[in-house]
């Protein structure tokens, strides 16, 4: 199979984008800051819960939910369409399962079981079950296809945190055999002004409303995750899209402010489970929520994006080089830190959070604690123990 054909207008897509590095730098660093809060969530059923929590961290978690988890698959599905250009759909999907696959069934064996096993912990004093004991009963699983793509099930087995991981490995090999099918020539008419934001939101509208909102998956349905996947891959594919989004972007930012706010209250208003209810005060919630989470999107890739600068000329080479990461040792090396970053952090922040609720000090004290703490331990297992060898470096995923 071929990979699909590249539009003509893709010649500054070919060049790299700092901002979406920027993005995803954001988005999984920020995972350590809002993981950390859950423990002190009124709401939230975390792992280790502080005995004094606020519902004040559930409103704050909201601006980032409406947008953060979309806006990595979104960038994932530009990695995407780029990657298939280059391997094709054949050499995409043996890179996915090895830079995903492989990261993931290693975390699954070894470290996805610690928030589990210190859930127990903490919810019984008098529990002493060893590590590896728990291991073994955690592994204890069975096929289950009804709840696609999670496939095992088990009394004390999850996915985790890795639930992104195994919608985008599956997301990935859904799309890479459909690839060279996918009319992107034929798209074009979606960069019409008002067009470009009121489509892709009516779909995720749709979504939301028949499927409802999956609160283990940070407050979307894993279908939503999907468009998201495929809107990226198809942006990458006709820079046309990408001047919408620069275009639109400041329209998009007052509308997705107008519209998170009115989430908020009709969220906080509903009686009953507004997630997943068909009543209609319900359904109205979930519309602005998918709409307001469209336009974020477009507001923060729109105005982050920068046109590429024309070709240097010999008069201007002595200007200073295009800012890219690979020039920028400190973003390159978090660029490439991504990924171990996002499978280290929710052990490392559920581990530090369960010696700190024990502490005799305010909540936000213990807050800034864990969330300092999370950090050192993660960076230093991220530069000491994974990133220094070949065989550490497969097993996370690096390239």
């Amino acid at each position: 199979m071929t990979a699909p054909r590249e539009s003509v207008s893709t010649a500054t897509s070919r060049r790299r984008r700092p901002e979406l590095d920027a993005i995803r730098l954001v988005v999984v660093l920020g995972l350590v800051f809002f993981h950390s809060a859950l423990v002190f969530d009124e709401r939230d059923d975390f792992y280790v819960k502080n005995a004094e929590t606020t519902e004040a961290v559930t409103w704050v978690a909201g601006l980032g939910v409406v947008w953060a988890m979309p806006a990595l698959f979104l960038i994932a599905g530009l990695g995407s369409w780029h990657s298939i250009q280059r391997r094709g759909a054949r050499g995409f999907v043996r890179e996915r399962l090895l830079r995903l696959g492989v990261p993931l069934l290693f975390a699954t064996l070894t470290i996805v079981p610690v928030p589990q096993w210190l859930r127990l912990k903490a919810a019984d004093p008098g529990y002493d079950e060893s590590y590896p004991r728990f291991l073994l009963r955690f592994l204890d699983v069975h096929l289950e296809l009804t709840d696609f793509p999670f496939l095992l099930e088990g009394e004390h087995f999850e996915t985790g945190h890795l639930w992104f991981v195994v919608l985008l490995l599956a997301f990935s090999l859904m799309l890479a055999p459909l690839a060279a099918r996918v009319p992107v020539e034929r798209l074009s008419w979606l960069a019409r002004r008002g067009v470009f934001l009121v489509v892709p939101a009516l779909l995720l509208m749709v979504i939301s409303a028949l499927l409802g909102m999956e609160e283990a998956f940070a407050g979307w349905s894993r279908w939503a995750y999907l468009l998201f996947f495929v809107f990226g891959f198809v942006l990458a594919a006709d820079d046309r899209f990408r001047a919408a989004m620069r275009r639109d972007a400041k329209v998009a930012a007052v509308a997705g402010l107008v519209l998170f706010c009115g989430t908020g209250l009709l969220l906080g208003s509903a009686d009953g489970e507004p997630f997943t209810d068909m009543t209609v005060h319900a359904i109205a919630a979930r519309l602005v929520f998918a709409a307001a989470g469209w336009c974020w999107l477009v507001a923060i890739l729109g105005l982050l994006d920068r046109p590429a600068a024309p070709p240097r000329t010999q008069r201007d080479s002595a200007d200073p080089p295009s800012a890219e990461p690979r020039n920028r040792p400190v973003l390159a090396y978090l660029a490439a830190a991504a990924l171990p970053l996002y499978i280290l952090h929710q052990p490392i922040v559920v581990a530090v959070a369960y010696f700190a609720v024990r502490w005799p000090a305010p909540m936000i004290v213990k807050y800034l604690a864990i969330v300092a703490l999370s950090f050192a331990i993660m960076f230093a297992a991220y530069d000491l123990l994974v990133r220094r060898t070949p065989v550490t470096r497969f097993l996370f995923g690096m390239r």
